[in-house]
């Protein structure tokens, strides 16, 4: 990230903002919807080229042809009008640059009713039920009545290919085996992928 201008879409309490920095970032900007995380973040940070900013994703206005890197974690899952927010992603890139983001996996996302369901013998599975039926799910997750927008994959992707973007990588995430090892708690989480990551770049000379 050595020189680059980035732009953290849902940065929290600005982890990404600050890594971004330490790997040669010229200037970070770190937009959130929550004052009280921004505030956090900022006694967090001793730098002058990192800046926060209260922001909702939903009304975003952004300058064209200004960040080499736009990143996003487990924000835009909860963004309605998530075609939009892409098309001011990829008018604020510069030419050739990257959007990185994830979400909670669309596996993760498509109950109506999210949560282990254990048989008789305490066998955990992980119900995939109204998959293909998108839109709002509410959840208690931290708070009660979270709300979420449920997207399959395919429509992730098409929403960038529709913006311009190319699409470069997609992972689906899970842990590995060493990682359980280390972190026990992760075990159930080979069930079914937990993250939907992916990168998609604007072609130079755009």
């Amino acid at each position: 990230m050595e020189g680059l201008n980035v732009i953290d879409l849902g940065c929290g309490y600005g982890w990404f903002c600050r890594d971004a920095r330490q790997k040669g970032a010229k200037h970070v900007l770190g937009l959130d919807i929550s004052e009280r995380m921004l505030n956090k973040a900022r006694e967090m940070t001793s730098d002058h080229a990192i800046i926060y900013r209260q922001e909702d994703l939903e009304q975003l206005k952004l300058p064209e042809d200004t960040y080499h890197l736009a990143y996003s974690s487990l924000a835009l899952h909860y963004i309605e009008d998530l075609s939009t927010l892409l098309k001011t992603i990829y008018q604020s890139l510069t030419s050739g640059g990257y959007v990185v983001f994830s979400v909670e996996h669309p596996i993760y996302t498509a109950p109506k009713h999210p949560g282990w369901l254990i048989d008789k013998e305490g066998q955990k599975s992980w119900p995939v039920n109204s998959y293909q039926t998108e839109g709002r799910r509410v959840t208690n997750w931290l708070a009660e009545g979270v709300i979420k927008q449920h997207r399959m994959i395919g429509t992730y992707l098409n929403m960038l290919i529709e913006q311009g973007f190319i699409v470069t990588h997609v992972e689906e995430w899970g842990p590995t085996p060493q990682q359980i090892i280390e972190n026990p708690s992760l075990n159930e989480e080979k069930e079914r992928p937990m993250l939907f990551l992916v990168s998609a770049q604007k072609p130079a000379n755009k």
